[in-house]
């Protein structure tokens, strides 16, 4: 230090320099715990419930948070230019479904140019609808004639004050699953998943308690072939930790019907960003909570079916 009680040019260098390795190492160990911190699921994991998150980057910053491999974006008509330029940035990591308000006519022609672009399924379709209204049912029939699933949000009790009601006369749906043989149903949210127990709760969209057997979505996954099961967001989660010995034994008996999907909003796949308060997912990432619960309830080679493999071939998705 000079007489002036300033640093002279050497030593304010070697400061500075110190500093940018203490910094550089700072991110370093960063960087590795952020690497170690990631969960390991044993193999490759596909996300069927992923809701674009500005940019490919951004999204696979939530996947590799997490340690999911491989997404399908369910884009709104607003995010539909981002959806496609991830999946052509990134073919062999993404996979895009559309979707569109169906109460509003003009979004059938929207949903229709998407599935002759490249879009592999309608969704996630959450209008303020009845599920076998005739929005619905031209739906049903355009996913037929493409050979693409429709993934629904079914939901009969509201979140807040003036939210209203999606896709709803859930005791209807047996009646849709067979007047449309041809369709594949993905069934997703609240009331899907209250329907596990034969004792839905109504107005309630995220009942506890043990599950009591005989609940419609449990008897519909086993009769009809053409519905499946989406196990994404708090619906999902909260479904799969109400009875874990009811839980072990549905995932068993639907493994050839059932897949991951997180519907998660955090931003990095550890937590950060999470809106939600409910309970099971405040401050947690979706994807990782319910993949451990998953992971859980299961042997290897039914958590594999229900993370990758029905996933891949029900869309018929070229990933490896």
């Amino acid at each position: 230090m000079s007489p002036s009680g300033r640093y002279d040019n050497g030593a304010a260098a070697l400061i500075s320099g110190f500093m940018r390795r203490r910094q550089f190492l700072q991110a370093s160990c960063g960087a590795v715990l952020a690497a170690q911190d990631v969960p390991s699921w044993g193999g490759s994991i596909l996300d069927i419930h992923l809701h674009p998150k500005g940019s490919a980057q951004a999204n696979s910053t939530h996947m590799d948070g997490c340690g999911v491999t491989h997404a399908v974006l369910l884009a709104a008509a607003n995010a539909e230019e981002q959806a496609k330029a991830a999946v052509k940035e990134h073919p062999a990591r993404f996979a895009r479904f559309a979707g569109a308000d169906v109460s509003k006519p003009e979004s059938f022609a929207v949903l229709e140019r998407n599935a002759r672009e490249g879009a592999i399924g309608f969704g996630e379709i959450k209008s303020h609808v009845a599920l076998d209204g005739p929005e619905m049912k031209r739906l049903y029939a355009m996913a037929a004639d493409f050979g693409i699933p429709v993934l629904v949000h079914f939901q009969e009790s509201q979140h807040f004050a003036g939210e209203g009601m999606f896709s709803t006369g859930f005791p209807r749906l047996p009646a849709v699953l067979k007047a449309f043989p041809r369709t594949t149903f993905i069934g997703h949210a609240d009331f899907f998943w209250a329907n596990i127990s034969a004792d839905p709760q109504a107005g309630v969209s995220y009942p506890k308690g043990k599950v009591k057997r005989g609940g419609l979505t449990d008897k519909m996954l086993g009769d009809y072939p053409n519905l499946y099961g989406d196990l994404s967001a708090n619906s999902g989660r909260n479904a799969l930790a109400r009875d874990p010995e009811f839980t072990a034994d549905f995932l068993k008996r639907h493994r050839a019907k059932l897949m991951f999907g997180c519907d998660c909003s955090c931003r990095d796949g550890r937590g950060t960003g999470q809106g939600s308060q409910e309970p099971l997912i405040k401050g947690k990432c979706v994807a990782r909570e319910t993949l451990a619960a998953v992971k859980q309830a299961t042997a290897p080679d039914v958590f594999r079916q229900l993370t990758w493999e029905n996933g891949v071939r029900l869309l018929k998705l070229g990933f490896s």
